[in-house]
């Protein structure tokens, strides 16, 4: 298990930033929660995705890598494809789906790739998690907050829960560990009020956090984000 100083995130749209932020201190860089949630790119409505996470973690000198299941922005075919080609179809696509969220994800997407991010499109097992907890390396996970919580969905403004006219909300965590004697995945949350009742660390069981990941696709995630310090 990976010990890891998850602070509460400051508001309902910061939790990626704060999980970010979580991880620098994991790796003993000094940088300010409030200069990361200004620094990290979010959307109008607030809320960001994985990759301008990991876009600001490059920038600091970082490597990342994002496997990525949002079958949203990426064809399984472009895979087979280097950078360029990869940069060339999600233009593509840009050009022809026209949408907003879509554009800034894509653009998001683009800017890890030519920051020299690296995307894997492989098979989410729990073998894959425990490769990298094995290292020393938290995961930063885009997964979908309903399902991990099993609650209702959300009503914007406020975010509040509403099963008629909610949407599914999503969320970002560090995975920090797994017991492969009860199958179970320690998770570093920053959730302000965890609907589960626990703190800002717990344990859950990995075939449901697999299911909530995949259903990260919702919100435009769907993606294990594996950020480390660049090799001196």
């Amino acid at each position: 298990m990976i010990s890891i100083p998850i602070k509460k995130q400051p508001d309902e749209t910061t939790c990626g930033p704060t999980s970010l932020h979580s991880l620098y201190e994991f790796y003993d860089d000094s940088i300010s929660l409030e200069t990361v949630i200004n620094e990290v790119i979010q959307f109008d409505e607030g809320g960001t995705v994985g990759a301008l996470l990991a876009v600001h973690a490059l920038k600091r000198g970082y490597k990342a890598t994002i496997y990525t299941y949002n079958l949203q922005v990426f064809d399984p075919s472009w895979f087979e494809l280097h950078p360029a080609g990869m940069i060339e179809k999600l233009l593509a696509q840009k050009k022809a789906k026209k949408r907003k969220k879509l554009s800034v994800v894509t653009n998001a997407y683009i800017e890890f790739l030519k920051l020299g991010g690296e995307l894997k499109f492989q098979d989410l097992k729990p073998s894959l998690l425990r490769k990298h907890l094995k290292k020393g390396h938290p995961i930063l996970a885009g997964l979908s907050a309903t399902y991990l919580y099993q609650t209702k969905r959300e009503y914007e403004p406020n975010s509040d829960y509403d099963d008629i006219n909610g949407h599914p909300a999503g969320h970002f965590v560090l995975l920090s560990g797994y017991d492969p004697e009860t199958r179970e995945v320690q998770i570093a949350d920053p959730i302000s009020h965890n609907p589960l009742g626990e703190g800002l660390v717990y344990r859950m069981n990995i075939d449901r956090v697999i299911n909530a990941i995949l259903l990260g696709i919702v919100t435009y995630d769907a993606n294990l984000i594996i950020i480390t310090p660049a090799e001196k």
